[in-house]
C-alpha cells in the first residue's frame, strides 16, 4: 500500500510538472532580443547594401492612405564572398506581415515589379509607395532580396496606421476595364474550395483510420496477410475518389476559364541589369584606409585614412554611415529628415582635420563613437572569422552637395 501511495504521488507531481511546462510554453512570451536590422549579421549590414538619403514621407497614415519610402543605396565594392552577388535582386519592404500594401517600386526611375540585376560599386535611387492596411504601429524597413544571399535589411522606422482594417480597399483595373477590389475579390470562392478539400481530405483519412492501425497492421503484414488489409470495397472507393477529384479539378478549371476568358500568366523572370546613377564619386575623392580599430570600452571605431580631394572646391567631412547608422559631424551637417533616433548619432563623428583643400592629400584620423555600436549589435563584426568593416564617408562641398565615398578594411579590436 505504501509503494502504491508513493507511485500515485509521483504520478501526481509529474502531471503537475507537465502541465506547468505546457502552460509556460503557451502563455509565456519572451522579450524579443533583436528584430529587423538588429537581427542581421554585422558584416552583412556593413559590406553589402549601404542605404543613405533615406526619407519616410509620413510617420502616421490612415487605412488606405499612402506614403513613400525613398532614398539611395550603394552596392558595396568589397562584397562578402559568403553572399551571392546581386545579379538577381528584388526591392521590397520588410514589415511584420501585410500591414501595408506595396503599390509601386522604382529604381533609377524604372518600374521594378520583378527582379533586377545590380552592379557592384553602383549607386541607385529608389522609391516605394505603400498603402496603409492594418491599424497599429509597425516597424517598416527597406529590404533587398538577393538570390543566394537572402534578405538584406535596411534602416527601419515606426509607422502608425489609424482607422479600421474593414475599410481597406485594394482596387485595380484589369485588362478588360473592370475595377475589382483585390482585398475581397472571390473571398467566398476561396473559402468554399478550401473547406471542400479539407472535408474531402478528412473523410479520406477517416476511411483508412477506422480499422486497426500500426502494430496490428504490421503484425498482419509480417504474417503474410498484407493482401487482406485492402478490401474490394476499398479499391472501389479509391477509384471513385480518384475519378471524382479529376472531374472536380476539370470542372473548376473550365468554370474559371469561362468566367475569366482574358488572362495572362503570372509574370516572372529578370527585368535585366539596371545601370547605376551616372555619377563617378570616386573620381572626386580618393580614400585609402591605412588602419582601423574598434575600441571596445569606448564603443568607438577609429580609422586612419589617406584622403585626396580631386575637386576644385574645399570639401568637409560631414558623416560616416555604416549599417544604416549615421555618425554625424555636427559642425558640418545635421539631420532634418526625421531619421530613426536609434540609428542616429548626431554628434558621433570626430576627426583630426575637417576640411580638405582642392588638390590636397592628407592623412586624417576619424572616430565614430556611439552606444549604437553595441545596441545595434554592430560590434559583433570583431568576432567574425573575416573581421572587416565598411561604410560611406560623406564629404560636403560649400553648396551642401554630398559626395559618398566607400571605405573599408580589416578591423582590429582593442580593449584598453
Amino acid at each position: 500500500m505504501k509503494g502504491t501511495h508513493i507511485t500515485n504521488r509521483a504520478k501526481k507531481w509529474l502531471a503537475i510538472g507537465f502541465t506547468a511546462v505546457i502552460a509556460s510554453s503557451v502563455f509565456y512570451i519572451p522579450t524579443v532580443a533583436a528584430h529587423g536590422e538588429k537581427a542581421q549579421a554585422a558584416f552583412l549590414r556593413m559590406r553589402t547594401i549601404h542605404w543613405y538619403d533615406m526619407v519616410w514621407s509620413k510617420d502616421t497614415i490612415a487605412v488606405n492612405e499612402t506614403y513613400t519610402i525613398s532614398g539611395k543605396f550603394r552596392v558595396f565594392e568589397d562584397w562578402p564572398e559568403a553572399v551571392e552577388v546581386p545579379h538577381v535582386s528584388f526591392l521590397n519592404a520588410g514589415q511584420p506581415g501585410p500591414v501595408t500594401t506595396r503599390l509601386t517600386s522604382y529604381i533609377n526611375g524604372m518600374f521594378v515589379p520583378r527582379s533586377i540585376g545590380l552592379e557592384l560599386g553602383g549607386d541607385y535611387e529608389f522609391e516605394m509607395t505603400m498603402q496603409g492596411r492594418r491599424p497599429g504601429t509597425w516597424h517598416v524597413h527597406t529590404l533587398l532580396n538577393v538570390q543566394g544571399g537572402g534578405p538584406l535589411i535596411g534602416p527601419g522606422k515606426y509607422i502608425t496606421i489609424t482607422g479600421d482594417m474593414a475599410d481597406f480597399e485594394n482596387k485595380v483595373t484589369d485588362l478588360t476595364g473592370n475595377t475589382v477590389n483585390l482585398e475581397t475579390m472571390a473571398t467566398g470562392t476561396v473559402i468554399g474550395w478550401h473547406l471542400f478539400w479539407y472535408v474531402l481530405g478528412i473523410a479520406w483519412i477517416v476511411w483508412w483510420a477506422r480499422r486497426p492501425m500500426f502494430l496490428p497492421r504490421y503484425m498482419r503484414v509480417e504474417a503474410g496477410e498484407a493482401n487482406d488489409l485492402v478490401t474490394a470495397q476499398d479499391k472501389k472507393v479509391t477509384i471513385g475518389v480518384l475519378v471524382g477529384v479529376l472531374l472536380i479539378v476539370l470542372f473548376g478549371y473550365k468554370s474559371a476559364e469561362e468566367k475569366f476568358p482574358v488572362t495572362i500568366p503570372l509574370q516572372a523572370g529578370l527585368l535585366g541589369t539596371i545601370e547605376p546613377l551616372p555619377v563617378d564619386y570616386n573620381s572626386m575623392v580618393s580614400a585609402k584606409v591605412l588602419k582601423a580599430n574598434y575600441r571596445v570600452p569606448g564603443r568607438t571605431i577609429t580609422m586612419t585614412v589617406e584622403l585626396t580631394n580631386h575637386t576644385d572646391q574645399v570639401l568637409s567631412i560631414g558623416e560616416f554611415n555604416t549599417g544604416g547608422i549615421r555618425f554625424m559631424n555636427a559642425n558640418v551637417r545635421s539631420d532634418d529628415t526625421g531619421y530613426p533616433e536609434e540609428l542616429l548619432a548626431p554628434e558621433g563623428l570626430e576627426m583630426s582635420q575637417q576640411d580638405i583643400a582642392p588638390g590636397e592629400t592628407v592623412v586624417v584620423d576619424i572616430s565614430a563613437t556611439d552606444a549604437a555600436w553595441e545596441v545595434q549589435r554592430m560590434a559583433d563584426v570583431i568576432y567574425d572569422p573575416d573581421s572587416r568593416f565598411a561604410g560611406l564617408i560623406f564629404f560636403i562641398d560649400p553648396e551642401g552637395n554630398e559626395i559618398p565615398i566607400p571605405v573599408g578594411g580589416p578591423l582590429v579590436p582593442t580593449f584598453v
